[in-house]
């Protein structure tokens, strides 16, 4: 039996568009279902459970950006925004929403392949350190059952983000650097993306409750990195 192939929801309003981001994907080995507004995208979504969503910014009745709010209330699926506006504001408005990723058009087989795999590969659990358990405070990471809670109550990490904190966890005590966390996370090609891994590491300490004035956990030190500390 051959095995079954990665599916991937496609939401676009402009069927031209639709039909060559199908065909891309398609062509990369994906099972793509296509949805030309965002009402669709939901309903498919709920029945097909789809393992990434590529989903256009710009819809007429509902944008993507209020599409990827609603998927986050219920699912940490992987989200890559498509934009045709190369702002920086626009970015980190869909990253804030809760996207893995985005891209803009006009964009090439070559690019959407790469984000694609790129951000499938982050929902893979990363290398663990070496320890079962870490714990700081009220934080506990269960690394056997890749669990995060705060005073018991557990904490919904995406995937990104729980690579983020496993990574700064197995280098407790040592000052990791942008550059650093973006390639270990995200991949070579990210180097140097500091937007993309601020509003990820916002994202985090809001879920944490870790608070910049006063952190707890993700400490950071201006001008060169993050660091969280070992556990006195």
């Amino acid at each position: 039996m051959p095995p079954k192939k990665t599916l991937v929801l496609v939401v676009d309003d402009d069927i031209r568009i639709l039909r060559m981001l199908q065909r891309m994907l398609e062509l990369e080995g994906y099972r793509v279902i296509p949805a030309d507004n965002a009402e669709t995208a939901l309903d498919v979504f709920n029945d097909e459970t789809p393992s990434l969503v590529l989903l256009d910014i710009m819809m007429p009745d509902i944008d993507g950006i209020t599409v990827c709010r609603r998927i986050r209330e219920f699912s940490q699926v992987p989200i890559i925004m498509v934009t045709a506006k190369d702002s920086n504001e626009e970015k980190i408005e869909g990253l804030n929403a809760g996207a893995d990723d985005y891209v803009t058009k006009p964009l090439s087989a070559e690019e959407l392949a790469a984000r694609v795999r790129a951000v499938l590969r982050r929902t893979k659990f990363p290398d663990e350190p070496s320890q079962p358990t870490f714990c700081s405070g009220d934080l506990i990471i269960d690394f056997v059952r890749h669990q995060v809670s705060i005073n018991g109550e557990d904490i919904h990490l995406s995937p990104t983000e729980y690579r983020i904190l496993s990574y700064l966890v197995g280098n407790a005590d040592k000052v990791v650097t942008p550059d650093q966390l973006l390639e270990k996370v995200w991949g070579k090609e990210y180097i140097g993306a500091t937007h993309t891994l601020q509003v990820n590491i916002a994202r985090l300490r809001q879920k944490l409750n870790d608070h910049t004035e006063e952190p707890k956990y993700i400490l950071t030190r201006p001008g060169i990195g993050y660091m969280v500390s070992k556990p006195a």
